[in-house]
């Protein structure tokens, strides 16, 4: 039996956080990017320069939303075209008409491959429900919920904001705080009362700008530092390292401490 818990919910990302989808978005988006450089390069004798993960991916593209995503990377090369519009065609040279593109990608990817989980993060989860702390998900990912489902984990998630919400409700994306601020308002509970898990750099920057009781970063990349350096206050490489729910609370406590100067 674990002591009574200082905090009140845990806002979880999706990608490379509870399943391994990182992994397949990062193989989207490079196809979707090299077919569109390989085309510059036909069009307007632009050098084509592949997309590469640690140069573009992590920097420009992972954790934002689809279409900033593009703007970003596209901005970092220099590259000028329309923001465009969501409802744009994916053959469309727009922002969103090359997101489109990658979405489509994605998809086809997913259904291919399937999708992994992170089974410490998903245990994690089921002590957590068990616990009666309140859960949400917080993703730019437009396809959240189908992620979820295709893993059986969507019925322990009161609230989802991902990309969709976020489009109706006009919410800005990470790194601002938007999406994990109205996940703690959705579950009606405090900012301060709730834990933040992200990988992306823009997520724990979201965490950190959102006055977060604790912004808990997992290092997938080999990025500790950068993580710590953005607003994580504990990084691990995996869940598993914070073992069991005392372990969380009392690395929440030490935060919440310190960060409120109690």
């Amino acid at each position: 039996m674990h002591q009574k818990l200082s905090f009140e919910a845990v806002v979880f990302d999706l990608d490379g956080v509870i399943t391994k989808t990182a992994l397949v978005h990062a193989r989207a988006w490079k196809r979707m990017f090299d077919e569109y450089l390989k085309m510059r390069e036909a069009k307007y004798g632009e050098r084509f320069v592949e997309f590469t993960h640690s140069r573009d991916y992590l920097p420009y593209v992972d954790g934002k939303p689809r279409y900033n995503g593009v703007a970003s990377f596209l901005g970092s090369r220099g590259i000028k075209i329309p923001f465009g519009l969501p409802s744009d065609n994916p053959e469309t040279e727009s922002c969103c008409g090359l997101g489109n593109r990658k979405n489509e990608l994605f998809n086809d990817v997913l259904a291919e491959e399937g999708v992994e989980i992170y089974s410490s993060t998903v245990a994690l989860i089921k002590q957590l429900k068990e616990a009666g702390v309140r859960l949400g998900v917080a993703s730019s990912s437009k396809n959240c919920k189908q992620v979820l489902e295709a893993v059986g984990l969507i019925a322990y998630f009161e609230t989802f904001v991902d990309g969709i919400v976020s489009a109706n409700l006009g919410l800005n994306g990470k790194p601002e705080p938007d999406i994990f601020l109205k996940a703690c308002e959705i579950l009606g509970v405090s900012n301060q009362k709730t834990i933040v898990v992200e990988d992306a750099v823009s997520g724990v920057q979201a965490g950190g700008r959102g006055n977060f009781g604790l912004v808990l970063g997992i290092a997938r990349e080999n990025n500790r530092q950068e993580l710590l350096e953005n607003g994580a206050n504990v990084v691990v490489e995996d869940l598993s390292e914070i073992n069991g729910l005392d372990n969380l609370n009392k690395l929440f406590l030490e935060n919440y401490k310190k960060k409120y100067k109690l």
